[in-house]
């Protein structure tokens, strides 16, 4: 009697997994058929910015709740080739911003924390254009938690974009300090000798902030980077985010001759600047050069560019430049 039970637990156990199974399957077959349908459509039809995201925002919600099969690393490669077209969509991009990037960074992040190079994008999207440094120092974590020094040679990138979001964006000088310091140390280790030159620079970053903890500048560049590309993209909440965290930090608001806001320190209150702080790289970039202080105005932004200067109250406003 005890054993029929259990057969018959066994059978309707595998009938709800095969089940389960075949709903998932064909939930992941929508979606490359529907994705198939708007490549063979697209010649005959246009499709509103607005249609394309609420396609993507249904695709991204059947993924949350789908299994992989163990294929995670593939399912996390799918997921970021969608992100780069979502994020190379120029026109819906201004016209609707980012708000499906942290549900792309959610699926990647999770199924795949190894995968160093989506970290860049990770950075540069969630916490530059989007505003939530908090939500992406969060999945960075996933991947600091997963990966080793020995697993990639560029592993230590996590920790670097990590410690420039904690910087620039949150004003947190311990937590940098300790991911900067963890970098330069993954970096001292990795196979690639060109690798191995940057772990030095970011230990010497780590061994300043200790000296000069005051990131008041660093953070009025940085929120004011993420101001300026709210800006292009009529992104008003993380415009709003930002302009509420330059206040925080004692930033005076201002309007230039054209209109346009921009954001300073009050001379009283500008920390006297003696270096200036690594910017994001691109993996295939070649290593940053020793802090420069000859230039302390120029604000960092995601990608390493250098946009226009900010405006020094002792002069008159100077244009703010928008990407």
């Amino acid at each position: 009697m005890v054993g029929s039970y259990r057969v018959g637990n066994r059978w309707k156990n595998l009938c709800f997994s095969l089940a389960k199974l075949a709903i998932s399957a064909g939930a992941l077959t929508g979606l490359v058929a529907m994705q198939r349908s708007q490549l063979q459509q697209g010649a005959m039809f246009t499709f509103s910015p607005e249609q394309l995201n609420q396609q993507e925002r249904w695709k991204l919600e059947v993924l949350q709740r789908s299994p992989t099969f163990g294929f995670d690393n593939l399912m996390a490669d799918w997921v970021f080739l969608n992100f780069l077209q979502y994020d190379g969509d120029e026109e819906a991009r201004t016209k609707l911003g980012y708000e499906l990037a942290p549900q792309f960074f959610d699926l990647v992040t999770r199924w795949d924390p190894r995968f160093v190079e989506s970290y860049l994008f990770l950075s540069g999207t969630l916490s530059y254009r989007l505003g939530k440094p908090e939500l992406a120092v969060d999945y960075m974590t996933r991947g600091t938690d997963a990966l080793q020094p020995d697993q990639h040679p560029q592993a230590f990138l996590p920790w670097r974009f990590k410690a420039l979001d904690q910087l620039l964006l949150l004003g947190d000088v311990p937590g940098s300090i300790v991911s900067h310091d963890r970098a330069g140390d993954w970096a001292l280790q990795s196979t690639d000798p060109e690798i191995r030159k940057v772990g030095p620079l970011m230990k010497q970053t780590a061994a300043f902030l200790q000296t000069d903890p005051d990131s008041r500048m660093v953070r009025l560049w940085g929120w004011s980077s993420v101001f300026e590309q709210a800006e292009a993209t009529r992104d008003r909440s993380t415009q709003e985010r930002a302009r509420q965290d330059l206040l925080k930090i004692g930033a005076e608001e201002r309007k230039d001759p054209e209109g346009r806001t921009y954001f300073v320190l009050p001379s009283a209150n500008k920390p006297a600047a003696t270096t200036q702080p690594e910017t994001p790289a691109s993996p295939d970039s070649p290593p940053p050069s020793e802090p420069d202080s000859s230039n302390p105005t120029e604000s960092p932004t995601p990608d390493g560019a250098q946009p226009s200067p900010q405006p020094s109250p002792a002069d008159s406003p100077a244009t703010p430049s928008t990407p």
